[in-house]
């Protein structure tokens, strides 16, 4: 099953289900520990009135503040963290991301002159690299608008042809009402009549058509100064990018110590920027237009946008606060009714913990990443720090926003009041939030996952608002998406940080945390067969997953440490061999972060490298169409009525064949543009935005 599943979903989706497994592994000896060993030493404490039914008789807070069991505790807290760590360790070191995300024969160089030409280009790097065989370069350029006109093009070819044959089938012409929601209209009068819907559809093919002739040849006049410089084999595009990343220090810039040409000067070649080119499938391409300056700007603005916005509103109890403050539902309450005013809080609670992470989500997505598996990288870090401050460490300190964290960091009195806030996290009851949380999460959550409300919301609306049977059948074409692997990696973290962080101070939340994970491990292999496009990114985003999961321990050991210095003080033996754990351990991951880098570099990369034979070298063919899009080479006739030929929502498909028709192609009795063979030039694909 597992080999059927990586043909289907390619070598992230493995990856991806595998660091779930592993996690599994590492909660079920955290479960087999905590409720076996911890559970019943925190029950044997005398602290709390000797209830049944007392939940705090669970928790380390049961505990009395001298007492030599708390070593046990802490022991325990470093065995999680060693279990993590080799664990994890195994799981980066015995899966291997085979899928090429990386095109190791072509290097993506940026900050060229944009008046430079390919034909100058190419000379430079023949005449400065004379053993080295340049095949193509490739120049990239603004196209972003003239994606927008093909992909309206081709969906009114395409909604054409389905009339047509609809025609052949019934043997009768169909007419529409082209307004915004026509299909709901019963009658037809004046400004909403019913048109011929063949004509219609060629009439509106024909003016895309005539614009996007009009404007095809305007984006040679748009070079974005960036280029892909194929070359004839891995180890030529390897021995240039090696030598530009030597560089030399001129004033307060690092400049690249690359060999010169006759033309060097003119291209400005040492203020390149050299790396290997990313998969086509990898690349954003109608991102690469911001670039430079406007792209940090862009990314400042956005990101202190939300900045400001989160700080104040942090978790959706604030949120709502806020909104009772400004009175804004005060004439919803004064209907009176008690079901509404009871079930309104709690849709406003569901709505706005949705909403929250969305909304850093969707700041990465705004900032214009160049990249798929950049932007779903720092998804995943942006979106796991909030969802770890709203949900764990914000509720543990009884503290409803950062922005009141702040003030009470920064305040005169925090010292005299500081160990009472930090009593907080150990409160009988306060494990009991979490425990609740992460079962809500196992099985609400992993059902709302399982249903896809969202995509499902999304998909009903674009369904209501297309004006015809034949852009409703365009929109079940393409209603299915890519994994998010970000989103998911980020959640998934966030509970299984809050698990780890009480594991040990609350024992009996592994157990549900466990059945989170397993829920969660059927629900997203389930969700990645039947309903999303594979998806071929970089192993550099499981590498960071990896990692970040390695501060779930540390925030455990944090959480031991917080109780052993309010309890004990912090002269106490538990409280020094906590801080000198947690400091060596934060002290070793940062090393070992930064030795990890270096798996990336041209030396380890090329050590990994699999050595080809004679007969695979001469298998390997070089496609110099691989970036061309789709709409420059010449499509096959198809039957727009044929459901066997288009993914519809839910549908399933192999992988290799859902990748290559990702792109969006043009109507079948449209020829492309004369040069589709000639010009060499990346264009933006709106299959890919």
């Amino acid at each position: 099953m597992d080999s059927e599943l990586q043909e289907q979903c390619g070598d992230d989706a493995m990856l991806y289900l595998s660091f779930q497994r592993h996690l599994i592994v590492i909660l079920i000896a955290m479960s087999v520990m905590s409720v076996g060993i911890i559970l019943p030493v925190n029950l044997s404490g005398s602290l709390l009135i000797n209830d049944p039914e007392l939940f705090g008789r669970t928790t380390i807070g049961n505990i009395k503040i001298k007492n030599d069991i708390l070593w046990l505790h802490t022991v325990f807290a470093v065995i999680y963290l060693l279990l993590t760590v080799l664990v994890l360790r195994h799981h980066a070191s015995s899966t291997r991301y085979t899928g090429e995300d990386v095109v190791k024969r072509t290097l993506f160089i940026a900050r060229i002159p944009k008046r430079a030409k390919e034909e100058t280009i190419g000379r430079h790097l023949r005449e400065a690299y004379p053993t080295c065989t340049v095949l193509e370069v490739q120049l990239c350029y603004d196209v972003e608008f003239l994606m927008e006109l093909n992909a309206r093009w081709v969906a009114a070819g395409h909604s054409r042809d389905y009339y047509r044959a609809l025609i052949l089938d019934r043997g009768r012409r169909v007419f529409i009402n082209p307004k915004l929601c026509g299909h709901f209209c019963c009658c037809s009068f004046r400004g909403c009549e019913q048109v011929d819907a063949v004509d219609y559809y060629t009439k509106l093919e024909s003016e895309f058509q005539d614009q996007f002739m009009q404007q095809r040849d305007a984006p040679i006049k748009k070079s974005l100064g960036l280029a892909f410089v194929t070359f004839q084999d891995e180890a030529m595009a390897t021995m240039v990018l090696r030598d530009f990343r030597n560089t030399r220090c001129q004033g307060c810039r690092l400049l690249a110590n690359s060999q010169p040409s006759n033309h060097s000067q003119s291209l400005q070649v040492s203020k390149w920027v050299v790396s290997y080119a990313p998969s086509a499938q990898n690349v954003h391409w109608k991102n690469l237009s911001v670039q430079g300056a406007q792209w940090w700007l862009r990314c400042i603005f956005i990101n202190f946008l939300v900045f400001i916005l989160l700080f104040f509103l942090t978790t959706p109890s604030i949120v709502l606060s806020t909104i009772d403050q400004l009175n804004i539902t005060r004439p919803i309450y004064y209907l009176n009714d008690p079901v509404i005013n009871q079930f309104l809080p709690t849709l406003l609670l569901w709505s706005f913990t949705a909403l929250l992470p969305t909304i850093v989500r969707y700041s990465t997505i705004f900032v214009g990443h160049w990249t798929r598996s950049t932007e779903n990288r720092i998804m995943m870090h942006k979106v796991y720090t909030f969802l770890t401050i709203m949900v764990l460490i914000l509720p543990s300190l009884g503290l409803t926003s950062l922005d009141v964290f702040f003030r009470w960091l920064f305040d005169k009195k925090f010292l005299d009041k500081g160990k009472i806030r930090f009593e907080c996290v150990f409160l009988p009851d306060q494990g009991a939030f979490f425990v609740n949380y992460v079962i809500a999460a196992a099985f609400i959550g992993n059902a709302m996952a399982l249903l896809r409300l969202p995509s499902l919301l999304l998909y009903t609306f674009r369904m209501l608002v297309a004006r015809s049977a034949a852009e409703r059948n365009l929109v079940k074409q393409r209603e299915a998406y890519p994994f998010e692997f970000g989103l998911n990696y980020a959640w998934l973290l966030c509970i299984f940080t809050v698990v780890t962080a009480y594991s040990i101070t609350c024992p009996i939340i592994v157990p549900f945390g466990l059945i989170y994970l397993l829920l969660r491990h059927m629900v997203d292999r389930y969700n990645l067969y039947y309903a999303y496009l594979p998806t071929q990114l970089s192993q550099r985003l499981h590498t960071a997953a990896v990692k970040q999961a390695a501060t779930a321990p540390i925030i455990c050991l944090l959480w031991l440490l917080f109780f052993s210095v309010i309890r004990g003080g912090l002269t106490a033996p538990t409280s020094i061999f906590t801080f000198v754990v947690v400091l060596l351990t934060i002290v070793i991951c940062s090393i070992l972060g930064c030795a990890e880098d270096k798996y990336f570099t041209i030396d380890k990369l090329l050590k990994l490298l699999p050595q080809p034979t004679e007969t695979e070298q001469t298998s390997q063919a070089w496609q110099s169409r691989i970036f061309i899009p789709s709409f420059l080479r010449l499509s096959k006739p198809e039957n727009p009525l044929d459901p066997q030929k288009h993914p519809s929502y839910g549908a399933i498909g192999n992988s290799s064949q859902l990748l290559a028709e990702e792109s969006v192609q043009p109507p079948d009795d449209v020829s492309p543009p004369d040069n589709a063979d000639s010009d060499q030039i990346y264009l933006v694909d709106a299959g890919d935005g």
